[in-house]
């Protein structure tokens, strides 16, 4: 069996912005990702979900496990932002009297990024939540994250869990996750065909979750703003 990389399976957040695409490919993996959740799940069922009118300008790749750990990426007109948050993480911020972020998590965030800690969605009764900071500015040309100063005793800032099917980035990758979740076999060439943003086809559906209505497989996917949305049709 081959080695599981970097890639694959990221542990910090510093590992994980060294894997990630540019953001043209992040956003369409983004929106992969929360296709095929609509498609091979249904409501209260999902992982992943993309949102693209978020806020103005800006649109969303989300992440939330049903056991409070989630992430969530802002796509918007100053570039993009990422956060974690691993509930259970010795980095948590409940972890601490004063409730604050970790050290070094957000000490070089850009100021246009700043206004998005206090974002109501990140905060739980006024505290910012979060284990996991990442951005990129417009005009960067790589992924940053902040001089995070970790635990003696590491227990990870939730990267490896949280990151690990985005950052793997294949098809494969998110069949083996989704076969674990559901607990059923899927079809790894109807995931792929989404996964390439192709239109979705009467087959592709029948193949990953059969006997769905084709209107509930349409809303589900312009929620997602996958490109070409509308009823399945054709083989």
């Amino acid at each position: 069996m081959a080695l599981m990389t970097a890639a694959q399976h990221p542990l910090t957040v510093h590992e994980l912005i060294a894997v990630l695409p540019d953001v043209p490919v992040l956003r369409d993996r983004c929106r992969a990702l929360a296709a095929l959740d609509a498609l091979i799940g249904g409501p209260g069922t999902r992982s992943f979900d993309y949102d693209p009118a978020w806020g103005p300008g800006t649109e969303a790749g989300l992440m939330h496990n049903g056991s409070g750990d989630e992430y969530t990426i802002l796509f918007t007109p100053d570039g993009v932002f990422g956060r974690g948050f691993d509930h259970e993480s010795s980095m948590s911020p409940y972890t601490n009297e004063d409730m604050a972020l970790w050290p070094g998590l957000v000490d070089t965030l850009p100021e246009v990024f700043r206004p998005l800690l206090d974002e109501p969605a990140f905060c739980d009764d006024g505290v910012q939540v979060a284990t996991v900071v990442f951005w990129r500015e417009a005009h960067d040309t790589a992924w940053r994250a902040g001089p995070v100063e970790y635990p003696s005793e590491y227990d990870g800032d939730g990267t490896g869990h949280l990151f690990r099917v985005l950052a793997a980035g294949t098809p494969e990758a998110y069949r083996d996750f989704a076969e674990r979740f559901h607990g059923r076999p899927l079809d790894l060439d109807a995931i792929r065909h989404v996964f390439a943003l192709r239109p979705v086809t009467d087959d592709v559906v029948e193949a990953l979750h059969p006997r769905t209505a084709p209107a509930a497989v349409a809303k589900a996917l312009a929620a997602t703003g996958y490109p070409g949305a509308g009823a399945p049709g054709g083989r």
